[in-house]
């Protein structure tokens, strides 16, 4: 799901009636779409963002907070119960944010970058830079999530025998006890991509030493899952529970894809590995001289087709000049502005070595938002390397490997 994103799975509960069930995903954000939500802070330099459909969700389990402590203290007033329905939707998923956390350190702590977390329709989504290195970073990062809301759990659950504690916070603190718990044992089931999942790709990733098969084993086993919830979650509507029913098989539903997306993922980086930006670079560069106009330039990308060119000072390059550069010049200007005015310098140009990875090269232009690099050998522009050009050679492998499977 991570350009999307390789996923991180960590199941969390939200309310349906007065029992939650609910979903969140860290994924690799190198591979992922952009960030889209509105962003309301971070913590430990992580940006944290509220998507649109998390505002769905969050109504939905304040209304179901609020009916459930009606029924259950009929006493209190209106106001008291929707006000901490309120608190306690916020509560809970200030919990979700601090489950994903938990992951969050632990990969901080393996020098694994984390560039945002996430709120959402099914809980929390985390973005993270890249996978674990091997298969005791992966089982720490993944068991993280689900200790962190066990602790939670035990937390509230220690407000609950304050004595003294007022009726308000004994309700409050006993649905989050309840909620984080089933939150850390539904992260347990071992479908991938679920914390549980995550921890049995560990396990067989440290048996076989095959990062493949172990995310191939905890797919298919995610499938399975996935497909018990959304027969489960049929059963449940025809047997009356129509709200529970449908979100179970909703939820069953976006399991299953975040497994099949997920184990794709890993196929593409199986059939990138290996591959340089040297082997697939263009060694044509498409070359402008500083002083050439931009209606010059633009001229030649409608001769040629190629939308990046290197400017050059004499024989020596200074820059890059792109379509959307020439666009913060006004049209008008074209003629009579160089594109020199326009070139991203030299020194401010993302670029690769011939011996990078193509994988990490297609991660930071995906990072960046550019569609093509610069190859420098030393201080001299080899080749140029695009998004299209990585994914032809991708192509090109999927389909040798289909045909010599055959």
């Amino acid at each position: 799901m991570a350009g999307r994103g390789l996923s991180w799975g960590l199941a969390h509960g939200v309310e349906t009636r007065t029992r939650g069930r609910g979903l969140a995903i860290m994924r690799l954000g190198g591979e992922m779409e952009q960030q889209t939500g509105i962003r309301v802070g971070q913590i430990l330099k992580i940006p944290i963002y509220l998507h649109p459909s998390w505002f769905i969700i969050f109504a939905l389990i304040t209304f179901s907070l609020g009916t459930q402590f009606k029924q259950q203290h009929p006493g209190w007033s209106p106001s008291q119960h929707w006000a901490l329905g309120i608190i306690t939707a916020i509560l809970f998923f200030s919990s979700v944010v601090v489950h994903e956390l938990g992951h969050s350190v632990v990969a901080m702590r393996y020098k694994i970058p984390v560039q945002s977390i996430t709120l959402f329709v099914f809980g929390g989504l985390a973005r993270i830079g890249r996978e674990p290195t091997n298969s005791r970073q992966e089982f720490n990062i993944g068991i993280a999530g689900p200790i962190t809301s066990f602790l939670l759990s035990g937390g509230f659950y220690l407000v609950t025998r304050i004595p003294g504690a007022s009726e308000m916070v004994i309700a409050t603190a006993t649905w989050l006890a309840e909620i984080n718990f089933v939150l850390a044992a539904f992260n347990l089931v071992p479908g991938f991509p679920l914390d549980g999942g995550r921890i049995f790709r560990a396990l067989v990733w440290g048996i076989t030493n095959d990062f493949s098969k172990a995310t191939r084993y905890a797919a298919r086993s995610g499938q399975v899952i996935a497909y018990l919830m959304i027969f489960g979650g049929i059963a449940q509507f025809v047997a009356g529970d129509k709200i529970g029913g449908l979100w179970l098989a909703f939820i069953g539903w976006f399991l299953r894809d975040a497994a099949q997306e997920s184990y794709a993922q890993v196929t593409i980086r199986s059939a990138l590995t290996g591959i340089r930006a040297g082997d697939v670079m263009t060694q044509d560069i498409p070359a402008i001289g500083r002083e050439d106009s931009i209606e010059n330039y633009v001229q030649e990308v409608l001769r040629t087709g190629r939308r990046c060119y290197v400017v050059n000072n004499g024989e020596i390059p200074v820059g890059l000049i792109t379509l959307d550069a020439a666009r913060s010049v006004p049209r008008e200007d074209w003629s009579n502005t160089s594109v020199q005015a326009a070139m991203m310098p030299l020194d401010k140009i993302h670029w690769a070595q011939p011996a990078e990875p193509v994988l990490s090269v297609l991660e930071r232009m995906q990072r960046e938002d550019i569609n093509q690099m610069p190859v420098l050998d030393g201080e001299h522009i080899v080749g140029m390397i695009a998004r299209d050009t990585i994914l032809r050679a991708l192509q090109t492998r999927l389909q040798a490997g289909h045909l010599a499977e055959q």
